[in-house]
This record gives structure tokens, sequence and C-alpha cells, in this order.
């Protein structure tokens, strides 16, 4: 049987009016859509939920709900090519060797060859690494990038993109 505490503790997947998959929210936030009527259980999954007691109701909380309501999205805008998205988007790690100590940025072809300053050519690089290229380009210098460096996803996008990875993956 589950605690009080350990219930409070889990998380319920919200879905958009079409079924999209949104994001992950407490399951304190998803009893109040429940029970505003702003969201509905979602029945297609074999998962359980959670029974939640208070003095006046008991109320069954799924996994999985679906809002009943137009969430307007927010516009997302693509954050600016700086130091503090890079490092977030690299996860603090250099993409040569995988270090997260003395990080900096990388031109992946670098600004005097042309390179400009786009996600897709800015990648955090530790210092040794970062000197070892030099200006050069990473084949020239036998250094792969660990990831090919790309503009970061609207974090919908990326959380449904993951949904759907964990989903496939609990079939298999």
């Amino acid at each position: 049987m589950t605690s009080a505490m350990q219930v409070l503790d889990q998380s319920v997947v919200v879905f958009s009016q079409n079924y999209l998959p949104l994001c992950r929210v407490n399951i304190k936030r998803a009893i109040v859509l429940l029970v505003t009527n702003k969201a509905e259980p979602l029945d297609f999954s074999t998962e359980s939920g959670w029974e939640v007691h208070s003095p006046s109701l008991v109320l069954y909380v799924p996994k999985l709900i679906r809002l009943k309501i137009a969430s307007i999205e927010r516009m997302w805008k693509v954050p600016p090519v700086n130091r503090r998205e890079v490092l977030r988007r690299d996860h603090h790690s250099c993409q040569y060797c995988g270090s997260s100590k003395h990080l900096t940025l990388d031109h992946v072809l670098p600004r005097c060859r042309g390179g400009q300053h786009t996600w897709d050519n800015v990648v955090a690089a530790c210092e040794r690494c970062n000197s070892r290229k030099g200006d050069r380009t990473p084949q020239e210098v036998g250094m792969p990038l660990r990831t090919k460096p790309k503009a970061p996803l609207h974090p919908t996008i990326s959380f449904a993109e993951q949904f759907w990875i964990d989903v496939q993956a609990n079939l298999e």
C-alpha cells in the first residue's frame, strides 16, 4: 500500500485536447485540473492511478489526463546563442572530450574561416580542447564531436519525443 506522502510525490502526464503529450505535472496540480473540470481521465492506458481521499471526497487520479480546455500555446522563441544557453544544451560538458572543467565556447568552423555564431556552429569545449583545436576544423585535428550541434527544441516537443520513446520501450 502506498503512503500519502508517496502518492503526493507522484506525477501525471497531461495531454492536450488533441491527445498530444504536453508535460508532466505533480499530483496536486492534476487533482485541481480534474476537480475544476478542466481535465478528464484518459482510460486508454493499462496503467493504474491513485485513490486520493479528502474528508468529503474520494478521487481517482489516473496516470494520464487530457485537458478539456483549449490551451493557448505560448510563443516560444529559440533562445539566443550565448554561453549559458550553449552550456545548458551541451549538458555542461566538453563536446570533444566530455570534461566539465574550464568550459569555453568553440566555433566548429572557426570564425576566421567564415564560421557563424549560430546554434549549429557553436559548442561547449574545455580550454585544453579549444586551444588544441585552434583555428582548424574538428576533422583537420582528428577531434570528432560527441553530438551534432543544433538549436534547442521547444520544451513540449522534447517532452513528447521522450514520452513516446518511453512508451515504446515499455511495449518491447
